[in-house]
């Protein structure tokens, strides 16, 4: 176990580097949250006067709806990044190695938490800036960021698994622009749960990206219901382990592929 983490650590440096090397990307990435953070929140926010949104700052409900969306949005392309070490052969060269075939796939899933950890932190901090506040203060902030974590994680395995899986790229790319709207708007990054239809809200509650904003909401907020962040994040938890396992099978699959 112990070489295990050593060699994953590993491998998640190599992918940092290459993250460290562009820093363009980390601006550009951060782009459409600063959109959606003071465009949207400009555009809606007279719509907490229809209640429900237990703040009556809509950029106080929004931020953490921004910081889950975006980790949802840089996560799912985790398998492009695979995809891309297939074509060039860098994966194959890596399996004559003595390298734990676990470590393979994690590095990618760990480097990418450490990129939305660090993405989120960035948002709240622009939120700040734009007036919100958090009454639920740096604990709240941090729950928020793990459940972001989590849900990247759930979708970077997946992703990394389905990269191994089609080995095309019009593939990922068709079925994460199915997936993405679809999920944000069935949950309630945008609008109060109680101002959504009922179909749409019954729908959220099985949505993990919503399990991820209401846990954070809660935590933030001055009066936080610990067990519905709790049992979210337990739920969160649950998948993210069911989607690195499916990840690493997928993996051993690809291995006997070649």
């Amino acid at each position: 176990m112990s070489l295990a983490l050593t060699q994953t650590w590993y491998m998640t440096q190599r992918q940092l580097r290459v993250f460290a090397r562009q820093p363009a990307y980390a601006v550009i990435t951060l782009i459409q949250p600063v959109v959606w953070l003071y465009l949207f929140g400009s555009l809606f926010r007279k719509v907490v006067g229809l209640g429900g949104f237990g703040t009556t700052s809509y950029l106080d409900y929004l931020v953490p709806g921004v910081v889950v969306m975006s980790a949802l949005g840089s996560n799912m392309w985790a398998g492009m990044g695979t995809l891309e070490e297939i074509q060039r052969g860098t994966l194959d060269r890596f399996l004559s190695t003595p390298v734990s075939r676990a470590a393979l796939m994690n590095g990618n899933v760990v480097n990418n938490g450490l990129v939305t950890a660090f993405q989120s932190v960035v948002i709240v901090l622009l939120g700040l800036l734009g007036g919100a506040h958090y009454p639920g203060g740096v604990g709240g902030i941090a729950i928020l960021v793990a459940a972001a974590v989590l849900l990247g994680t759930v979708f970077g395995a997946l992703s990394n698994a389905l990269g191994m899986l089609v080995r095309e790229r019009e593939s990922i790319i068709g079925i994460n622009t199915f997936l993405l709207l679809p999920l944000t708007f069935l949950s309630s990054a945008f609008m109060a749960p109680s101002q959504m239809p009922g179909w749409m809200r019954h729908i959220a509650d099985f949505n993990p990206l919503d399990w991820a904003m209401v846990a954070g909401r809660s935590a933030m907020s001055e009066h936080p219901d610990w067990g519905g962040v709790l049992g979210r994040g337990g739920a969160l938890l649950a998948l993210a382990i069911a989607a690195v396992w499916l990840s690493i099978r997928t993996f051993r699959s690809y291995q006997r592929s070649v």
